[in-house]
């Protein structure tokens, strides 16, 4: 009796990412993968909820241990060839809290230009420089207090985040 072996190899990239990412080749198809995760979702996962949206899988914790910093897993197969995939993994917080946070840099990021304009207007005028120093000052210091904010979720999230790295193992693990 001939048995096939597999070796999962994962490969990561840096921890010091808030948005870790993933890698792993499988030696099975596409559609195969899909139609197993699609499965494994059907059943009732106290603790994993998910979905699958055009080759894309969602998997994310139950609304009942849900909190803000709740993680989700962001699975994308591609295809390499028709007996072989490709799974991209990322972790990162729901969109809800991923798109608060760019606003929130975006709005940081454009007031640290208005305010660069000001000095050079008021340097120029010859006027007060003291608010624009200020805001120049205090603007950088809330962009570092929300990098370690994402830091401090991220943290929290962790354990969330190793049982849906696990869920999706299993999966993967599974079908071989």
């Amino acid at each position: 009796m001939n048995k096939k072996v597999k070796i999962l190899i994962e490969k990561r990239n840096s921890e010091v990412f808030l948005r870790p990412r993933f890698t792993i080749d499988l030696n099975v198809g596409k559609d195969e993968v899909l139609q197993h995760f699609y499965n494994e979702l059907q059943k009732q996962n106290p603790k994993i909820s998910g979905n699958i949206v055009d080759g894309h899988i969602f998997i994310s914790i139950s609304k009942k241990e849900d909190h803000f910093w709740s993680p989700q897993l962001h699975l994308e197969i591609v295809e390499k060839t028709s007996e072989t995939a490709l799974l991209k993994g990322l972790f990162g917080p729901k969109p809800q809290v991923w798109t608060l946070f760019m606003f929130i840099h975006f709005i940081i990021g454009f007031g640290f230009l208005a305010f660069c304009v000001m000095l050079y207007s008021r340097i120029s005028l010859k006027a007060s420089l003291f608010f624009p120093i200020l805001m120049l000052i205090t603007l950088p210091l809330i962009w570092i207090l929300l990098y370690f904010l994402g830091k401090i979720g991220k943290s929290t999230g962790k354990n969330q985040m190793k049982d849906l790295h696990n869920f999706m193992l299993k999966v993967i693990e599974h079908q071989f």
